[in-house]
């Protein structure tokens, strides 16, 4: 099973996402993509936590996601992928020439992975076209993404305000 969580900034996507992986029953990991960089990600990571409880386990992959995936994933797991932007970030910071391959290989992957997989991620599209360049291109990948990761989902919302609207459910 795999659910997909889309919504803005605050909008209780991550929150919902958490939700889900409780109702599985199954064991609970938190497959982190974002770095504490500075002051205020770390307070927001902190918080993240702090909201969960020690009842998860959490794994740090800024990168490596799919490798992390692949790892973690089992039939008596739930696992929650918070957050896919992030990654995408990550990515074209990193190795920008390289993120096609590692989005291919990502969504070719999720179908096969036993267990819940739960992923969260940003709707940045809706809003005003960035000015610079590299900001358009996060734009343009993050809505290439969630495209070519709905046909693999079973379950899909998004939400507004702590509302989750559904958008696929098989």
């Amino acid at each position: 099973m795999i659910e997909f969580f889309l919504g803005g900034a605050r909008s209780g996507k991550s929150r919902l996402a958490e939700a889900a992986v409780e109702r599985s029953g199954l064991e609970k990991v938190y497959l982190a993509t974002a770095q504490a960089r500075d002051g205020e990600m770390s307070e927001r990571i902190a918080r993240h936590q702090n909201d969960r409880g020690n009842q998860w386990r959490t794994i740090e992959e800024p990168l490596a996601l799919t490798e992390a995936l692949r790892k973690q994933a089992s039939a008596e797991r739930c696992i929650l992928v918070d957050c896919l932007t992030l990654w995408l970030s990550n990515w074209l910071e990193a190795d920008e020439a390289g993120w096609t391959k590692v989005k291919q290989e990502f969504i070719r992957t999720l179908p096969e992975l036993p267990g819940h997989i739960v992923l969260v991620s940003n709707e940045v599209g809706q809003g005003v076209v960035p000015i610079n360049t590299l900001a358009r291109r996060f734009v343009d990948e993050s809505g290439w993404l969630h495209q070519e990761l709905m046909p693999v989902c079973q379950r899909a919302a998004f939400v507004v305000a702590g509302i989750p609207i559904t958008l696929k459910e098989k």
